[in-house]
C-alpha cells in the first residue's frame, strides 16, 4: 500500500496540505548549483513523505537542451505563454540575461496569484528591470554593490530573500536549499522539516530576513579575531581607505604584528591585502555596470583612472577597458554561438 501524505492538523502552524508542481526555468549559462539544490530539496522532501508529494519539470523559452555555467546540459521543455503554469516557477537564469523570456511570464502568472521565485542572477535582471518594486527586493550580494552604484533602487536589502508582490527574490547559490525548505515549510509538519534539514546536512535553516554572510569578514570561524576585525574595516571602507596606522589602531595591534598574522594567514601584507579588495569590487563594477570609470576609481578609493587601471591590470592582468570590452561582446548573440562551437 503506497505511504498516506502527512496529515496537518491546526495546532501544527501549517495549512491544509496538496501536492505541488514546480517548474524551473533555465536560461543559458545558469548555475548547476542552484539547479541541483532545487531539485535535491524537493527530492529529499519526498523521501521525508515517503511519497511524490512535489514534483518539477524544467522549461525555458524554446525546446531542447540548454548549457549552464559549467558545462551542464538540461533538456528543457518550451515555456509556451500564458498556458500550463505550475504552481511555482524558479527562474534560474543566467549572467547574460538581459531581457529575459521569463520575465512576461513571471508576471502573467503573479496576476494568477501563483508564486514566482528568482534566484541571483534572474533576480538581478528583474530589479534592473523593475522601478518601483511593491515591498524590498534582493540577490546576491556580489551583485548589490554594482546595483547601488548604478541606479537608484530604495527597497534593495541584503537579506536572503525578498517578497515583492508574489515575486520572490534570493540570493540564491549556497541559500538555495534553505530557500526550498521556507517554500514548501508550509506543506510539513515541524518534525519533517527538522528531517529534511537533516538529510540535507545543514546544521541551521536560516530564515529569509537573515543577513548575507556578504563579506570575508563574515566566515569568523577562519580567521582569528583580530584578522576578522581588521577585514572587516578595510571591506567598510573601500571607497575611502584607511591610513595602515589608523587600522591597526583601531584593531589594537602594532603594524608589525598585524603585518605577521597576515603573513601567516594570507601570505600577504594587509597593505597589499587591502588593495586587492578594492581592486575586486572595481572589477564588479567595471564587468557590471556602465558607470564612468572615474565613478568606478573614486568609488573604491583609487582617486583617478590611472591607478584604477594599474591595480586591476596588476591584479587581474587585464585593464578596465578590455574588461569593459569583454562584457559588451558577450552580449551579442552571435558570439555566444560561436563561442558554442
Amino acid at each position: 500500500m503506497a505511504a498516506q501524505p502527512p496529515v496537518l492538523s491546526a495546532s501544527s502552524g501549517a495549512g491544509a496540505s496538496r501536492r505541488r508542481s514546480f517548474e524551473l526555468f533555465v536560461t543559458g549559462g545558469f548555475s548547476e548549483l542552484e539547479l541541483a539544490a532545487v531539485t535535491h530539496t524537493l527530492s529529499q522532501a519526498n523521501e521525508t513523505l515517503a511519497d511524490q508529494w512535489f514534483s518539477w519539470r524544467y522549461v525555458s523559452d524554446a525546446a531542447g537542451l540548454v548549457k549552464g555555467m559549467s558545462g551542464m546540459m538540461v533538456r528543457a521543455e518550451p515555456a509556451i505563454m500564458n498556458y500550463g503554469f505550475s504552481d511555482v516557477m524558479i527562474v534560474v537564469g543566467g549572467r547574460q540575461d538581459d531581457k529575459p523570456a521569463w520575465l512576461a511570464r513571471a508576471r502573467a502568472m503573479q496576476r494568477q496569484a501563483r508564486l514566482v521565485v528568482l534566484l541571483s542572477d534572474a533576480a538581478t535582471v528583474y530589479i534592473k528591470s523593475t522601478t518601483q518594486p511593491v515591498g524590498g527586493v534582493t540577490t546576491h550580494w556580489r551583485d548589490i554593490a554594482a546595483l547601488e552604484e548604478s541606479g537608484y533602487h530604495p527597497n534593495l536589502t541584503t537579506r536572503f530573500s525578498e517578497n515583492s508582490d508574489g515575486i520572490i527574490t534570493a540570493a540564491g547559490a549556497g541559500a538555495t536549499a534553505e530557500l526550498v525548505i521556507g517554500l514548501i515549510a508550509s506543506e510539513l509538519q515541524a518534525p519533517h522539516v527538522a528531517e529534511l534539514g537533516n538529510r540535507l546536512l545543514l546544521h541551521t535553516i536560516r530564515k529569509s530576513d537573515a543577513e548575507q554572510p556578504k563579506d570575508i569578514a563574515d566566515n569568523e570561524g577562519l580567521f582569528d579575531i583580530h584578522v576578522t576585525q581588521a577585514i572587516r574595516l578595510m571591506e567598510d571602507t573601500i571607497a575611502e581607505p584607511m591610513p595602515m596606522a589608523e587600522l591597526t589602531a583601531q584593531v589594537g595591534l602594532s603594524t608589525r604584528h598585524l603585518e605577521r598574522v597576515f603573513r601567516k594567514v594570507f601570505n600577504d601584507s594587509p597593505a597589499r591585502f587591502y588593495k586587492k579588495l578594492r581592486a575586486k569590487r572595481a572589477r564588479t563594477m567595471i564587468e557590471e555596470t556602465l558607470m564612468p570609470m572615474v565613478d568606478i576609481a573614486v568609488a573604491t578609493g583609487f582617486g583617478s583612472v590611472n591607478t584604477l587601471s594599474k591595480a586591476v591590470k596588476d591584479e587581474y592582468g587585464m585593464t578596465p577597458s578590455k574588461m569593459r570590452a569583454r562584457r559588451k561582446i558577450s552580449l551579442l548573440a552571435f558570439d555566444e554561438d560561436q563561442s558554442a562551437r
